[in-house]
């Protein structure tokens, strides 16, 4: 399976597209950023996406750990809903965004298999935590696969990491600022993460049982349902 990932856009124009607010003792990111298109011989399926509210507003708050240091708000939300559509986008024929969970009472019309994504953690590192002059932001995610009754298929985990490569960094001594480098290192992240998926989805369990589910049917239009796997973790 050939696959290219194009990067089309430099880390300039991710430091500058970045929203940056600054007030008395807090720094906040509203991470913004532009991500490669993946270019991968597509499923023929058509994919249902749901996203939480959760999900769409995601961002973490980090108290200032001592005097001398600011509190730090990271939003990833907007972010990560315009990642997954590309990447969903980009590996299904066709994708369909839920508004609703669907359910054995209110199923979803039009779609084959459903993924929901979870961000389970997101950390971060700066230099005046570590004493080192990086700038670090790891996730790890959790994908629901389910059917178009809301029946479960099974979930995966996977992680992600992106930092603010060093020419940059001097750069920010130079006067760039600390909230330019974490939303470069959280857009290096999800870069991260959508490389990571496109290239390893299909040997997640409850994918692969999945596709082997269709291929059966293919053949066999009596072929039984396949059980549900349990959660697993794909390591980068």
């Amino acid at each position: 399976m050939a696959l290219l990932w194009v990067y089309r856009n430099t880390f300039k124009l991710i430091m500058l597209t970045g929203l940056f607010l600054s007030g008395c003792g807090s720094n906040q990111v509203i991470v913004q950023g532009d991500f490669p298109t993946p270019l991968i011989e597509k499923l023929n399926q058509t994919l249902g996406v749901y996203y939480e509210d959760e999900f769409k507003s995601h961002e973490i708050f980090d108290e200032a750990r001592s005097k001398g240091q600011a509190d730090w708000q990271i939003r990833t939300g907007e972010a990560q809903v315009r990642l997954w559509n590309l990447i969903f986008s980009g590996v299904f024929s066709k994708t369909l965004t839920l508004s609703e969970r669907p359910s054995s009472e209110k199923p979803a019309d039009g779609v084959d298999v459903i993924i929901i994504p979870h961000v389970e953690e997101l950390q971060y590192a700066i230099p005046s935590h570590t004493q080192v002059k990086v700038y670090e932001i790891w996730m790890r995610y959790r994908f629901e696969l389910i059917n178009a009754a809301g029946e479960p298929l099974g979930d995966w985990k996977m992680t992600a990491y992106g930092k603010t490569p060093q020419n940059l960094v001097m750069g920010i001594e130079g006067g760039q600022s600390k909230e330019e480098a974490i939303n470069l290192a959280a857009i290096m992240a999800l870069r991260d993460a959508g490389a990571h998926f496109v290239t390893s989805f299909r040997r997640a369990e409850p994918i692969a049982l999945w596709l082997d589910g269709l291929s059966a049917r293919e053949d066999d239009p009596n072929e039984r349902k396949f059980s549900q796997p349990e959660s697993i973790e794909l390591n980068q």
